[in-house]
């Protein structure tokens, strides 16, 4: 089986043309709503004992849970936004300086890093209490193109933690103590809270495992490398098209080996994402002859949906594209 390399470099080139511009108006929206209100809010508690801003949704997920009513919690990344292409605007900026702490990961939103580092406000790393996996070696992109293409580097290491439950009831319980450092006064109750949502997560945890156990295929074909720590826990096996870096742009020799893999595994699905265009995967499936489906790295949310719902979600397309019993 062989993927029609031009249909798929067509794609691929569209693909990165596309993307540039959703980043250019991404950042243009963000810098219009960081004027009007400083940043993208999600929670306006005026009498709040603590005010935390979220590098992105999953950090901001968490915030919420663990704080409460006790604590104003706002977004650095605006729904529907990839939070790799976000820039913050000098009025965002200045106002992180008054915020009480920042919820960021290192090495994931350069952005973030720069406003944090010109500001010094407190700021905690969810690798300080998250063993991040190292990322792979081959990231399946052209040389010539990668030479020039650093915007989104995550160093040597895959911050997408959040995507393993119990991971991120690790650390919920750290930014439990965290809060509870921050403010003693109600440190009992950020620790309540922190344990209420470890538990929820853990059960989740459980929920994937039990559904995940049983499965005719075990292999994912994945738009990119952001289900590494899923696939870990779960007894999976990621098949990323492109590496880390969502817009990565894969070699002719990578959708070769691509297609050669669907072939071998009898995978039925190459999953997409719902932030990133879905043209170089839709390609590669179609010239494979198998389906589509979205697989959510959640970093972000639509209205209604929050990391458990499109958690469960994934997993009935999971079990959907593994024929699970």
């Amino acid at each position: 089986m062989i993927i029609t390399s031009p249909t798929v470099r067509t794609m691929i080139t569209k693909n990165r043309r596309r993307v540039a511009m959703a980043a250019t108006a991404a950042a243009g929206a963000l810098t219009l709503a960081a004027c009007s209100s400083g940043t993208a809010s999600s929670s306006d508690n005026a009498d709040a004992a603590l005010t935390v801003a979220a590098a992105f949704y999953p950090l901001q997920y968490v915030a919420e849970a663990v704080g409460g009513d006790l604590v104003s919690v706002s977004s650095l990344t605006p729904a529907g936004v990839e939070p790799h292409d976000i820039e913050l605007s000098p009025a965002t900026v200045r106002s992180l300086g008054e915020t009480d702490v920042v919820l960021y990961i290192h090495d994931f939103q350069p952005a973030v890093e720069d406003a944090i580092d010109t500001t010094g406000v407190t700021a905690f790393d969810a690798g300080s209490v998250i063993a991040f996996a190292e990322a792979g070696e081959d990231n399946h992109e052209e040389d010539a193109e990668e030479e020039g293409h650093d915007d989104h580097d995550h160093g040597s290491s895959d911050p997408h933690f959040w995507l393993e439950p119990a991971l991120l009831a690790q650390y919920a319980l750290a930014v439990g103590d965290e809060f509870a450092s921050l403010d003693s006064a109600n440190a009992a109750t950020y620790t309540a809270n922190a344990e209420s949502l470890a538990a929820d997560l853990n059960e989740l945890d459980d929920e994937f495992s039990t559904g995940l156990a049983a499965c005719q295929r075990t292999d994912i074909i994945t738009a990119h490398e952001a289900f590494g720590y899923l696939a870990d826990a779960y007894g999976l096996t990621q098949v990323g098209i492109a590496g880390l870096d969502p817009e990565g742009e894969p070699s002719p020799a990578r959708l070769r080996e691509i297609a050669d893999i669907i072939d071998q595994t009898g995978a039925t699905t190459v999953f997409t994402e719902s932030l990133v265009s879905p043209r170089v995967a839709e390609a590669v499936a179609s010239d494979a002859g198998v389906q589509t489906a979205v697989l959510d790295p959640i970093e972000s949310v639509a209205d209604g949906d929050d990391y458990r719902s499109v958690m469960l979600r994934n997993l009935d397309a999971l079990r959907e594209a593994l024929a699970c019993e």
